[in-house]
């Protein structure tokens, strides 16, 4: 059986902590990005199950890794699933004009997480 492959671009410590740890548990592989650029070759190498964002990242610009990964046929059908503090309203709204199909407070992403990364949870 093939392992479940998710790319993250996400560099907040803790959450990227929590993450690796919770993948490792359910046995899933994450791909931990360092760019927007990195995280569309990622995506187009390994054709992940699922992408997550965080949208408070100043290293990662959303909006064109969102656009970028809906633009390109063969990707376009994977889910996008980004982050963000619960009263960034606006933020919300520009991830979800940009194409992100879920977009989640971080309280919620944090206690779903485990169903998440197993795909139990639509990230659509």
């Amino acid at each position: 059986m093939t392992k479940r492959h998710i790319v993250a671009a996400v560099d907040d410590m803790f959450f990227r902590a929590k993450i690796r740890t919770t993948a490792e548990h359910l046995d899933v592989e994450v791909d931990f990005v360092r760019s927007t650029d990195a995280a569309v070759e990622s995506a187009k190498k390994n054709r992940p199950a699922l992408i997550i964002i965080d949208l408070h990242s100043s290293r990662y610009d959303f909006v064109q890794l969102a656009e970028e990964l809906k633009g390109d046929d063969e990707l376009r059908a994977v889910p996008i699933l980004g982050f963000f503090s619960h009263v960034e309203i606006e933020l919300k709204r520009r991830a979800e004009q940009a194409g992100i199909d879920r977009v989640l407070p971080r309280s919620a992403f944090t206690k779903q997480l485990p169903e998440i990364l197993q795909g139990g949870i639509s990230p659509c």
